[in-house]
């Protein structure tokens, strides 16, 4: 068996229709533990257990990977909150928010580690405005499922949440941020008369 054969042998390949999802997780990976200054193709290709070469294949481009792995936390994040979604009571508002960063801090910590690098490197402002902007909307719908329509009133409830999970994810402690929502659906509670 040549060299190459036995070293892409070794590695342990996700499983069909899995790999561009793996390479995304291994993306947040190495960039929550690392940091973004270390994300290279072969970073990626080493956490998701594949060549550097089908990570260039999926991808194309650093930049295209960093957008994609940013869409997809985007996604997860959502998807796994009570954002976006219609809520029948304040209560639900977030209500799972300690728990969904205890659930993965990685995502979260990828998510803040691009933001803060945003400010050093100018090119990832579109990505991360485009991740604000997609936290903003599901907020917005959230809130505007029991009434809330100002805009100002959703994009400063998402701005204390940004700021629970990021105290959540820098000092791991849930409790804070669980009193941090009780608090925060007392006062959109009072926008809505209840």
């Amino acid at each position: 068996m040549s060299s190459s054969a036995t070293s892409t042998a070794s590695y342990a390949r996700p499983g069909y229709g899995q790999g561009r999802e793996a390479l995304l997780r291994a993306v947040i990976t190495v960039v929550s533990t690392t940091g973004l200054r270390n994300l290279t193709y072969r970073s990626v290709a080493a956490e998701a257990g594949v060549t550097h070469g089908l990570v260039r294949h999926h991808f194309g481009s650093r930049d295209a990977l960093i957008e994609a792995a940013l869409d997809y936390a985007l996604d997860l994040s959502i998807a796994n909150s009570s954002l976006d979604a219609q809520i029948a009571s304040i209560d639900e508002f977030a209500e799972s928010l300690d728990s969904l960063i205890d659930l993965d801090p990685e995502l979260q910590a990828f998510q803040f580690e691009l933001v803060l690098e945003s400010r050093r490197n100018p090119e990832l402002l579109p990505y991360v405005a485009k991740l604000y902007d997609g936290y903003r909307h599901a907020t917005r719908v959230a809130l505007a499922s029991l009434g809330i329509v100002d805009s100002d009133v959703a994009d400063l409830a998402f701005a204390a949440l940004d700021g629970l999970a990021f105290q959540q994810v820098a000092f791991g402690t849930s409790a804070q941020t669980r009193r941090g929502v009780r608090a925060l659906q007392r006062l959109v509670a009072a926008q809505t008369g209840n």
